[in-house]
C-alpha cells in the first residue's frame, strides 16, 4: 500500500472514466433516445473534496450524454471529453494542455478500453466489477463497486495520502 500512497501524493489530475465508474454501467435509453444515467451522490461528493484539495478532475468517457454534462458541471469539472474513441489520445491532449506529466495523474477506468490510459497515467484505479485483465495491470482496485462509491474511495485515497482528508473531514465538524 505504500507504493500506491507514494503514487497518490504525486496527483495533480484525477481522470474519471463514466460508465461503470462513475454509474454502475447500466444504460438506461429512454424512448427517444436520450440516454440517462444514476450518479451517486457520494461519489459527488468526494469529488468535489478532491477538487477544493488543489487536485483538477477531468472525465472521459467514450460515449455522449447530457446527462454527463450536467454532471461534469455540478461537480465544477471543465475537463471533459466525451465521445472519445481513442482515450490514449485524449488523454495525451489532456497532458499537452494542462503541462502535466502522466506520473501526476490518476485514472480511474473498468473495461479494456481504459488500459491505453491505465498503463500510462502515475496512478490506475479500477473497480471490482472490472475484468480480471484489467484488474490485473491497475495499481488499486476498490472495494466498492463503480456507481457505489467507488469515486469516492479513489478520492479519499488521493486525499490521504496528500494529507488533506484529515483536514477535509475535520472541517464537518465544527
Amino acid at each position: 500500500m505504500q507504493a500506491i500512497y507514494a503514487k497518490a501524493k504525486q496527483i495533480r489530475i484525477a481522470v474519471f472514466d463514466v460508465d461503470g465508474v462513475l454509474t454502475d454501467g447500466t444504460l438506461y435509453l429512454a424512448g427517444g433516445g436520450e440516454e440517462i444515467k444514476a450518479f451517486n451522490s457520494l461519489d459527488g461528493h468526494g469529488m468535489k473534496m478532491l477538487r477544493e484539495s488543489g487536485v483538477e478532475l477531468a472525465i472521459i468517457t467514450g460515449r455522449t450524454s447530457r446527462s454527463v454534462e450536467l454532471r461534469a458541471k455540478n461537480l465544477g469539472i471543465e475537463l471533459l471529453f466525451q465521445g472519445v474513441a481513442d482515450k490514449a489520445l485524449a488523454f495525451s491532449g489532456l497532458l499537452q494542455a494542462r503541462s502535466i506529466e502522466p506520473a501526476a495523474v490518476a485514472y480511474m477506468g473498468d473495461d479494456v478500453v481504459d488500459l491505453p490510459v491505465l498503463m500510462r497515467c502515475g496512478l490506475s484505479l479500477t473497480v471490482p466489477d472490472a475484468p480480471l485483465f484489467v484488474k490485473q495491470h491497475a495499481d488499486y482496485v476498490t472495494r466498492a463497486k463503480g456507481g457505489h462509491g467507488a469515486a469516492r474511495e479513489a478520492c479519499e485515497l488521493i486525499m490521504h495520502a496528500q494529507g488533506t482528508l484529515g483536514p477535509a473531514l475535520e472541517a464537518y465538524l465544527k
